[in-house]
Order: C-alpha cells, then sequence, then structure tokens
C-alpha cells in the first residue's frame, strides 16, 4: 500500500563490514572528515581575515570550500554513525534534506568552478579592464547566479519527486540521494527521469562551456602573447582551477558507470558513490595551496610568524 505521509522511518542499505574492521574504517574515516573540514575552514578563514585575499578571484573562490563542507558534513558523518551503529534507520524528512543538500553540493562544484573561469578569463585577457569589468555588483550577480540556479534546478527536482507515493522503505545506498528516493516511490517516475537528465546536462553544458571558453582565450592569450609574466600567471592561476574540475569530472564518471555495469559489486558502487563527496573536499584546498601563489604565501607568512613566536 502506497505511503503518502512523510514521517515514516527509511533503512539505509550499509556496508556489510565485519565486527574486526569497523573500528579501524570508522577512525580512517574520522582521520579524512577531520582533515577535510580543518582545510577548508582554514581557507575559508584565510579569505576572511587577509585583506590582500579581499579580491574578486579570492571572493568567488570562497563558494568552493563552503559548497566541500556542505558536501562532506551531509553525507560522511551519517555513513561513519551507520558503520559502528546497529541501527541503520533514518526519518524520511532528513533523507530528503540530505539527498537536496547533496544535490545542491553537485551543482555547485560546476557552477563555482565556471564562474572561477570566466573571472581568470577576465583577469588574463582583459588585465586593463579587470577592475572596471569585475565591480563588487557583478561579482554579488555571480555569486547569487551560481547559488541561486543550482537551488531552483534542485527545488523543481525534488517537489517532483515529494509528490510521487512511497511503497518501499529501504534505501538501497549508504546515503541518501535523488534516485534512491525514486527507487520508493509506486508511482509513473518518467517525467522525475526527464527532469533530472535535464538538470544534468543543462549543468554540464553551462559549466563545461564556460570554462571552455574561458581557457581557449587563456589559451590563445599565453600563445600570442611575448610576456612571460603573462604565460606564468595564467599556468598559476588556471592549472588549479582545470585540475580541481578534471579531478571531479573523473570521479563523476567513475561513479556513473560503476552503476551501468552488472559485475560491479554492491559494495563498490557505494565506495565509488562517495568518493565524488569525499575526493573533491578532500583535495581542492590542497590543490589551490600549492598552485596559487598568493593563498601559499600567506599561510607561510602565519606559519613562520608563529614558528618565530614559539621560539
Amino acid at each position: 500500500m502506497a505511503n503518502t505521509s512523510f514521517q515514516f522511518d527509511l533503512t539505509l542499505n550499509n556496508f556489510v563490514i565485519p565486527s574486526g574492521g569497523k573500528y579501524p574504517i570508522f577512525l580512517f574515516g574520522i582521520a579524512i572528515y577531520l582533515f577535510s573540514v580543518s582545510c577548508n575552514v582554514t581557507l575559508l578563514l584565510l579569505i576572511i581575515l587577509k585583506r590582500n585575499l579581499h579580491k574578486p578571484m579570492y571572493i568567488i573562490l570562497f563558494s568552493l570550500p563552503l559548497n566541500d563542507l556542505i558536501g562532506i558534513n551531509t553525507m560522511l558523518p551519517k555513513v561513519l554513525s551507520g558503520i559502528v551503529s546497529e541501527s541503520h534507520r533514518v526519518s524520511y524528512p532528513l533523507c530528503v534534506l540530505q539527498a537536496f543538500l547533496l544535490h545542491m553540493y553537485g551543482g555547485g562544484v560546476l557552477f563555482i568552478l565556471a564562474a572561477m573561469a570566466f573571472d581568470r578569463y577576465v583577469a588574463i585577457c582583459m588585465p586593463l579592464r579587470y577592475s572596471t569589468v569585475m565591480t563588487p555588483k557583478l561579482i554579488l550577480c555571480i555569486i547569487s547566479l551560481v547559488w541561486g540556479l543550482d537551488l531552483i534546478l534542485n527545488c523543481i527536482l525534488f517537489s517532483l519527486q515529494s509528490r510521487l507515493p512511497k511503497c518501499r522503505s529501504v534505501i538501497l545506498n549508504v546515503f541518501c540521494d535523488n534516485p534512491s528516493l525514486l527507487k520508493l516511490t509506486c508511482g509513473n517516475t518518467t517525467l522525475n527521469n526527464i527532469i533530472g537528465l535535464f538538470n544534468t546536462a543543462l549543468m554540464q553544458a553551462i559549466s563545461v562551456s564556460v570554462q571552455g571558453f574561458s581557457y581557449v582565450k587563456i589559451l590563445i592569450t599565453c600563445l600570442v602573447s611575448e610576456k612571460l609574466e603573462t604565460k606564468t600567471k595564467a599556468i598559476n592561476t588556471c592549472m588549479a582551477q582545470l585540475v580541481i574540475f578534471v579531478m571531479f569530472e573523473i570521479v563523476a564518471t567513475f561513479t556513473i558507470l560503476s552503476h551501468r555495469f552488472q559485475n560491479v559489486s554492491a559494495d563498490l558502487q557505494k565506495i565509488m558513490g562517495m568518493l565524488i563527496f569525499l575526493v573533491p573536499p578532500l583535495l581542492n584546498p590542497i590543490v589551490y595551496g600549492l598552485y596559487t601563489n598568493e593563498i601559499r604565501n600567506t599561510l607561510m607568512k602565519i606559519w613562520k610568524i608563529r614558528v618565530d613566536v614559539n621560539m
């Protein structure tokens, strides 16, 4: 019988782990979680507190660690608690909230990287006009568009999902997402699938087209420029974003492919599904620390001051 209430519990299909392996895996997960959160919080605090980072590039960059914190905090704590807990149940409203935030995170990565690529295009291809183009008003519009479009697309997706009656109560994953919620329904999900594919295609199209245009223009500028400084600046500022985008797309592709082959084990599919919410938040702040001179130099100055004070 279909359940139309929003006050029932669901059961997550957690990993099957021998009792001896639960706590080592749990501790390893906690270490990853703490490291990722501390790195992203550090990046946020640097941008907030250091005046030399109060520039359009870093104001837009601020959204990336913020989005990463949403992703990893929404997914990993619940998964880790499920590893050591005997209870694998979650209320329907909390499951929907987790799914919504995880989909916000995925779309946010694509839109934020597109916004950052556009900023680098203006900085490198139109350096003399940068301050007049990247005004506070435009930056506010870009950030509002990034979060607003992501919010609207996901609100439409989940409002369509909520209208369907539920006749199952087992989530075939270790966390909640829209495909898992759709598998609980006993209604016609054709419209939901079409909207889901449309949202994914639109997000990818916007992100890839903006980044493709920006980086092609940057590459042309570097090739025709005889200034070594221009080429070095382009490499230093764009490499981090390219690495992050390629890394995200590779993880996402492997995640999708793992669900397309029947010979892939259920646990491996779950792990691949988790990677998209683990790898970028873990590596993004490290990549920016390595490739972005101002962030790296700011961290080195802070470290040097602390060493001098303690000596």
